[in-house]
């Protein structure tokens, strides 16, 4: 007889053998999760020069409001990367489904509390809070896909899912446009709280996750993160795009904001969060076929390419605000949504199942900590640099070894 222990090192994902209701169920929640993701990630994002200029007036007296909207921005991020690795944990502990109710629960409890913040002091610790949760939505909605759903089909609906997330850039973009009220805004807290409520009541817990648990029965506990270079690997090429799309995403509606002229911003603000989410979902959908078509690896470095492409040209030349912005933002965030979904699909697979939350969430979010550490000093640097749009130029340039990182290093076999 194998040995359990080599039985489960090697077993392969094969998901369900057909797609049934119930999986398309689990499908929307998982879509919808991730798009309360986006909505909640980037809310504060276009309303940041609203935020910031009423939350410095109020508790700040002199202090510049770009203090403000880098706290706001920066810390969200520590608590999205420092969430992302605890509720991997979670999930290989508690178990897929209990995970992500937990998970979205707290999304849309602290996103509520945004709203009847008082200072901005209480603005980030619910942002914190927030962050904390949301590191957790993409980590298990991908992680308990790439265990039910069927291999055939798998890579083009998890890139499917990963479009959830521009969507809800686009949702906000959307929000700001029709709400200017940014307190009425962050009431979307509602949404993870009806949509965890729906996931207890309807997702049963993976049999994969199931099986591995019974296999660990009467062992001692497992480490921490499984000793295989694929984490080193996966953090890497999820970490190095991260870092200069999220700087971009953060603050770009107040780069635009400081490329106008006679204007309030917010019809710009809002226009631009849409087309940022609507290229993000164009090239999510189209990231399952692509793979298909490329290899992981090769979609990548176009992805790499792209990005870094379109940051020179907005960051580098738009000195005003043209129609040439709105074409640079759908061109850059179509290669963004092509990454996330490739890399959605691929680095859950590099693990095996006792440990693939954990490593997947650290993955997509080690990255993060020093994303916000680049949020925050580009706030800082906005003057050293000669404006925002420098600035963001500038962090631009970590694209660069990305790609090479890539390019030079040795893929890893997804374990399917």
């Amino acid at each position: 007889m194998i040995p359990q222990t080599i039985s489960l090192k090697n077993a392969k994902i094969q998901g369900e053998r057909i797609i049934s209701p119930y999986l398309w169920g689990v499908f929307f929640i998982c879509f919808l999760a991730n798009v309360s993701g986006g909505v909640v990630s980037t809310i504060a994002s276009v309303y940041l020069p609203v935020i910031s200029a009423e939350m410095s007036r109020m508790t700040m007296g002199e202090r510049a409001a770009e203090d403000v909207s880098a706290y706001i921005n920066a810390l969200y991020l520590v608590g999205w990367a420092t969430g992302g690795l605890f509720w991997g944990i979670v999930s290989d502990r508690l178990g897929r489904s209990r995970a992500l109710s937990l998970c979205l629960a707290s999304v849309g409890i602290f996103t509520l509390m945004v709203s009847f913040a008082p200072s901005w002091g209480l603005v980030v610790v619910f942002r914190l809070l927030g962050g904390f949760a949301v590191g957790g939505v993409m980590v298990i909605t991908m992680t308990l896909l790439s265990e039910i759903w069927p291999s055939e089909t798998r890579s083009q609906v998890m890139g499917i899912v990963s479009v959830g997330f521009p969507v809800g850039i686009f949702s906000s973009g959307l929000i700001n446009a029709l709400v200017s009220n940014w307190r009425q805004a962050f009431w979307i807290g509602v949404v993870p709280i009806a949509l965890a409520v729906f996931g207890f009541l309807i997702i049963r817990e993976s049999s994969q996750w199931l099986f591995s648990k019974q296999l660990k029965s009467g062992k001692n506990q497992e480490k921490l993160f499984p000793k295989t270079p694929g984490l080193f690997y996966g953090a890497m090429i999820f970490g190095t795009m991260l870092i200069v799309l999220w700087s971009i995403f953060s603050w770009m509606p107040t780069w635009v904001q400081s490329i106008l002229s006679g204007s309030d911003g917010q019809t710009e603000r809002g226009a631009i969060m849409m087309i940022l989410g609507g290229g993000g979902i164009l090239g999510g959908i189209l990231s399952g076929w692509i793979v298909k078509v490329l290899g992981e690896r090769k979609a990548l470095l176009i992805c790499f390419l792209g990005v870094f492409g379109m940051s020179v040209f907005l960051f580098g030349f738009m000195r005003e605000f043209s129609g040439w912005v709105y074409l640079g933002a759908v061109i850059l965030s179509f290669f963004f949504g092509i990454s996330q979904g490739v890399l959605s699909f691929y680095i859950p697979q590099l693990f095996e199942v006792t440990v693939r939350a954990r490593a997947t969430g650290f993955c997509f979010n080690a990255g993060r900590f020093v994303t916000a550490a680049a949020v925050f000093s580009l706030g800082m640097l906005v003057s050293f640099f000669g404006g925002y749009g420098n600035a963001l130029l500038g962090f631009s340039i970590l694209l660069v070894p990305g790609f090479l990182f890539v390019l030079f290093s040795a893929p890893y076999q997804s374990k399917q």
